[in-house]
């Protein structure tokens, strides 16, 4: 089986797509808490 060898421009572009995708998923993460806390939040005030 043969591997593939990236050049450094390969692995740098690769290191930001992935950094990019961790912090689009973080927020989506923090969007969906805050969400559920208001839902739940705005149900015990009433």
């Amino acid at each position: 089986m043969e591997t593939v060898e990236l050049n450094e421009a390969q692995k740098k572009s690769r290191r930001g797509r992935n950094i990019a995708l961790g912090l689009v998923l973080a927020a989506l993460v923090a969007i969906f808490y805050v969400v559920t806390l208001v839902k739940v939040g705005g149900g015990m005030v009433n």
